[in-house]
Formats: structure tokens, sequence, C-alpha cells
């Protein structure tokens, strides 16, 4: 559709369930399958919007319910009824699994004497990776006309619920844009990138590093697998209901230390397997035949996306070994141009990840809080900024 739409409409539903898989997915990844078009920050495929992947959320209980995360998916529909926007939103009674922070404006405006729960999130839970958010296969101006509905329809249903703001997390360009004209507030974060600079395989990439750094690297490696580890990669039809089993050990004995309470349910993994096998990548490390640590990362048609990680037993360099070198050798041999590990992680330089800015939008509507919030980051943008930049200096490849 590129023709300027007319006649649309704005429907909320409370399940993606009752939104056809393929009308979504059309809207998520209208590119999929497509050939690369050169164009970097052109994305073919986003897994973590696929509606496989928000259903498999969903039916399994790890949003929803008292989850504090309420589906509330705002749609635009032409004047035939046609889905032609959708924006994949929940109603927040926390600011938990976000990965981008605003508890202290949440404190803030509560002793200042306002509520800042419910507010509205418009996200793939508990997943800090970029990609669409205000789905349209529509592009050009007609694109900007989707898009600019699918605000308004995120204003209303802020007004009627009486919530204290709108944020839409992990963005992309397309939506950057839009949320810019409309005026929401832009924030900057940053995280850790693998590129494929031609590389062709694993030597190839660590013949790109300083000798020191290469050098570490194949010595972490060989310690990850000095107690006779081994290691397996699953996908597609590899993938049994005992890796489910034994990766959900690991998913909540490390949750459990890290975070205090894990998100996911044992279902999702389940569900997850039956709807998205073929994008799923779970690379497991075996000690006689024992699982004891995997690594889960969903793969789209541009990028591998690491996602969870946990482990039973503690072994120096695994979860280095798992979580990014497998990746990146997973990532080279499929011919995929990056790498996204997650939110956070300096340590992520010294392996050849490279720090890159993310993107999140955020709209109050008390003006009060909106300025405040806007002083807030205007500052917090420069430091990001100079980080960013000091993280690539930091980084182990050749210099020259």
């Amino acid at each position: 559709m590129n023709a300027a739409p007319t006649g649309l409409k704005i429907r909320v539903v409370g399940a993606i369930s009752d939104v056809p898989a393929a009308a979504w997915d059309a809207l998520a990844n209208p590119r999929a399958g497509a050939a690369p078009d050169g164009d970097p920050a052109s994305e073919r495929y986003n897994p973590f919007v696929a509606h496989g992947f928000l259903r498999a959320l969903e039916v399994s209980r790890s949003v929803g319910g008292k989850s504090g995360w309420t589906p509330a998916h705002v749609l635009v529909e032409d004047a035939a009824g046609a889905l032609v926007g959708a924006a994949p939103t929940y109603v927040k009674a926390h600011s938990f699994g976000e990965y981008v922070f605003d508890h202290a404006f949440a404190d803030a405006y509560a002793r200042a004497g306002g509520r800042y729960y419910p507010k509205l999130q418009v996200a793939a839970p508990f997943t800090p990776v970029g990609g669409p958010r205000l789905l349209t296969a529509a592009t050009g101006p007609a694109g900007a006309v989707v898009r600019a509905k699918l605000i308004e329809g995120l204003r209303a249903l802020r007004g009627r619920l009486g919530a204290s703001s709108i944020h839409v997390t992990f963005g992309d360009a397309h939506d950057a844009e839009a949320l810019d004209a409309a005026g929401f507030l832009a924030r900057t974060g940053e995280q850790f990138h693998f590129f494929d600079e031609g590389y062709r395989d694993f030597e190839g990439f660590l013949a790109a590093l300083a000798s020191r750094k290469r050098k570490a690297i194949r010595k972490e490696r060989a310690a990850a697998m000095a107690e006779g580890i081994v290691v397996r990669r699953l996908t597609g039809a590899d993938l049994r209901e005992a890796h489910w089993d034994a990766f959900f050990e690991f998913y909540m004995e490390t949750g459990s230390r890290k975070w205090g309470r894990p998100y996911l349910t044992r279902d999702f993994f389940s569900e997850l397997g039956a709807a998205m096998a073929d994008r799923v990548l779970l690379v497991m490390a075996e000690r006689d035949g024992r699982p004891i640590a995997g690594a889960l990362n969903l793969v789209g048609d541009d990028a591998l996306y690491g996602r969870n990680w946990g482990a039973v037993e503690h072994v120096p360099f695994l979860h280095f070994e798992l979580c990014y070198h497998q990746a990146i050798e997973f990532a080279l041999e499929r011919g995929l141009k990056r790498v996204e590990a997650g939110a956070q992680g300096e340590h992520k330089l010294a392996r050849g990840y490279r720090p890159v800015a993310t993107r999140s939008a955020h709209e109050f509507a008390d003006p009060r809080l909106a300025r405040a919030v806007a002083a807030y980051l205007a500052e917090e943008r420069p430091a990001v900024e100079a980080g960013i930049e000091a993280y690539e200096e930091a980084t182990p490849f050749k210099r020259g």
C-alpha cells in the first residue's frame, strides 16, 4: 500500500490471538525473505515483533494475568476493514522487563503527588532488541499516515485509561521519525553489537584484532572447553522438550540470582519452539552428556539476537563462549551481518562487539513531568554519546 490511505479506523484488542497471524506478520515483517538491498539500517525480519513470538508470551502467561503486562494492542484498519497498522502495546503496572529505565521518573512523580502507573508500553516484552514498533507495510507518505494514526490511537488509549505516559522502546528509524514529528521526547541508550566486516569465518574475525586481544580470545575459548565440555547448537527439528526442560532450569537458576524474579514461564519456551523452531538457536553445553548451561538466540534474516543465558555449573569463560563466540561463529556461517547480544555489558567490547546507540521515545500526559524529563534527557543524551565514543576507542581491533 503506497497510496495515501483514507477512512482509517482505530481498534484495540486484548490478545494477539484476536489478530490473524498472516495479517499481523505482513505488517511486522513485510520484507521477510526478500533479497538484501545493501542498506545496513534496513532489516528484513525481526522475530520479536512476529505474531508467533508475541502469542507465545501471551498463551504461556508470561504476559497478562498478574504479570503487570496487560496486552492492549492498537490496530489501524482501512475503510474496507483490512489491517494496515499495528502497535504491540501493553498496559504496565510497573517498570520491570523493559531495559529502558524510568524508575527515577516514576519515583519523582510519586513524590510530587502524581500517579505514574498505569502507563502504556509499546515494546517487545522483556526484549532489549531494536526493531519496528509502529508496524505497517506501507512506505513513504502512506506509511507516515498510518504511523500517525497509530500514535493517535495510543494517545486515545492513554486518555481512556488515565495512563500517565506512552513509552515506545527500541524502535527503528521510521518510528523515531514519526514520534519526533508527534512531539515525543527522544532518549538514547547504548548496546554492543558484532558486525561482519567481510571476515568469512571466526579466524578471519580474529585476524582483524590486535595480537594481544586475539590471543586472549583463543585462551579463554580453550579454557571454556578444558574440562571436557561439549557444545551443541540446536535449531529447527533438533529442538526437543528435554532441551527446553534443561534450559528452563538454567534460566531459573541464573535469573533468580540475577534479577530475583525471572519473567518467562516454562510454557513460553515450548510455545516458542512450536511456533518458531526454525528461528531459534539454542546453544547448549554438556559435561558427560548432561546439559549444564545454555544460551537462547533468535535468528533474523540479517542478524542473530542473543536473549537468555543460564547455567547450573560455574565453568570459567563458558558464558563468553556460549553467548558471544558461538554467536559470532554461527552468524558468520549463516551469512548474517550482525549479532545483537542484548543489553549492557562492557565486557563485550573485548570480544569484538562495538558500541551502538539505541532509541526510545516517551510522552507524558502531565506537562510538568514532561518538562522535568525533557531537562533530564537533555543532560543524559550527550553523556551517552560521549560514552559510545569512548567505548569505540576501546574496541580490540587493529588500528590504522
